[in-house]
């Protein structure tokens, strides 16, 4: 029986691996959350295997030369000047290249989510290519752009100048978030891009398509390349006169039957879940709204549950009742996630507590989302540590082998993790409103004291949820244990009988 769920479980998780760059993105403005902050969260999948580091870069001074992708095994020959005066940023990078950064902040308070793999449609890229050669790609934008943005539109910038300069390596969707306002950015081809600033009252998501659609040239609350309108006029892809109002997403981006299973049931789920009057059909996403208003303000519990979402409920549920291999929608959640988190804007706080990343190591219906606070300092050595082969040191590979096990019996197991992590999370938020009070009190009298009382806060949580993951391991192996010794005693009773 225990062999036949492990390659139930197996069937399951390749059958969710059709594509080797998939994530899942939602982003809320400030007047759709609940406390008045900015939201983002993402999850990204590409394998169990693809074990993550925390990494806290220094401020650096005086540099000179340059950033080259090759240096690190990166994916592209892309190469950007490094700035002369760098800011300290934080990011979650691939263990193998330290590039690939997922999410971080920098000192100015100005943070990144990327990225999501969008994908331009065939004819436009024929035309005009992705430069995978020498071109930008996730690997790259954290730590070229980070080291030096001071605001969210100043990386915006940054970005759009080297994707019309040197180009995009890949399509890919980011997110851009400071103390004043959060963005989205999508490639369209090689050399043309994106971005729109959220507006206030709404929340965006995104599964791995070109989702913008709505450009106005005169807003400030738009950027894009230089010729983005005039290029698919010229091209044929944008015509006045019978289109109307220019659509982004129907000029560049991909929308065939690869969409229909894939991606389009995920963004269905998300508008689903935060507006659940909304009728819509789940293979029809160019029709779904880009923005939508919220049907009650979002926390970032909220953003937790979307992120570990499953179609649970519902006969698309690829863990329940039982391990279907031949679901064909896509879930949100999946086995090969390698780490999803929330970002928590609240520009009203020092940035020090103000700006949270809440990051959850793997599958996230099974993790544990682990506040990390800007105003962190350091990380323990083993957070630093972890390959494609598992371990008995590294953050990553305690997380993993959890996930893994529970996945051997789903049905009987989740529940348990699940119920754990819950308790766990909501006593968190809890305590971290009690620091977050001392540290305010303290922080004006002596700001010293304030980051000790931080620091040693966000450690003992972080030992907290590893302590707990360490025995909830130990727990479902003694279930596995007894369940595995119970079915071979009633096996051999058979054969003696």
């Amino acid at each position: 029986m225990f062999f036949r769920k492990l390659a139930l479980m197996l069937a399951v998780t390749t059958a969710l691996s059709a594509s080797a760059l998939a994530c899942t993105t939602v982003v809320v403005g400030e007047g759709a959350t609940a406390d008045g902050s900015f939201l983002v969260a993402r999850a990204a999948d590409s394998s169990a295997l693809k074990a993550q580091h925390f990494v806290i870069h220094p401020a650096k001074k005086n540099q000179s030369g340059m950033y080259r992708t090759k240096d690190h095994d990166g994916a592209t020959n892309f190469e950007y000047p490094l700035p002369k005066e760098s800011m300290r940023y934080t990011t979650v990078p691939n263990w193998k290249t330290q590039l690939h950064g997922a999410v971080g902040f920098n000192e100015a308070g100005v943070g990144i989510s990327g990225t999501e793999s969008i994908f331009a449609r065939d004819d436009a890229l024929k035309l005009d290519p992705y430069n995978e050669e020498t071109g930008i790609t996730e690997d790259d934008i954290h730590d070229v752009v980070l080291p030096r943005a001071k605001t969210a539109r100043e990386g915006i910038e940054i970005l759009g100048s080297i994707v019309e300069t040197i180009g995009a390596g890949e399509g890919f969707g980011v997110v851009f978030v400071d103390q004043k306002e959060v963005w989205y950015f999508e490639t369209g081809t090689g050399h043309q891009w994106m971005a729109h600033r959220t507006p206030k009252d709404t929340y965006f998501a995104s599964g791995n398509q070109g989702r913008l659609q709505q450009y106005d040239a005169k807003s400030a609350d738009f950027m894009a390349s230089k010729t983005l309108v005039s290029w698919a006029e010229k091209n044929g892809f944008y015509d006045p006169k019978k289109d109307g109002e220019f659509n982004f997403s129907k000029a560049y981006c991909r929308d065939d039957a690869r969409d229909r299973v894939y991606n389009d049931p995920r963004v269905w789920q998300i508008q689903k879940l935060f507006n659940p009057s909304l009728e819509q059909k789940p293979d029809e996403g160019r029709t779904y709204p880009v923005y939508l208003k919220p049907e009650k303000k979002l926390t970032v519990d909220d953003m937790k549950t979307m992120l570990r979402n499953h179609y649970e409920g519902t006969d698309h549920d690829p863990y329940s009742p039982v391990l279907n291999g031949n679901e064909p929608w896509r879930p949100i959640s999946v086995f090969r996630t390698y780490e999803s988190h929330v970002m928590h804007v609240r520009p009203w706080l020092p940035k020090e507590i103000g700006e949270v990343a809440y990051v959850g190591i793997g599958m996230a219906d099974l993790s544990c989302y682990v506040p990390y606070y800007h105003g962190l300092e350091s990380y323990p050595a083993h957070y630093g540590m972890g390959t494609d082969k598992a371990d008995s040191k590294s953050i990553y590979w305690k997380y993993r082998k959890l996930q893994t096990l529970v996945m051997t019996d789903y049905q009987k197991l989740a529940p348990v993790v699940k119920a754990a992590y819950k308790t766990f999370e909501a006593d968190t938020a809890k305590a971290q409103a009690d620091m977050e009070k001392k540290y305010m009190e303290v922080v004006k009298k002596d700001p010293k004291a304030a980051s000790k009382l931080l620091n040693e806060f966000n450690l003992k949580v972080m030992n907290d949820a590893e302590a707990l993951t360490d025995d909830l391991t130990n727990q479902v192996f003694t279930i596995r244990t007894t369940d595995i010794q119970a079915a071979n005693f009633f096996a051999n009773n058979k054969r003696k009988d």
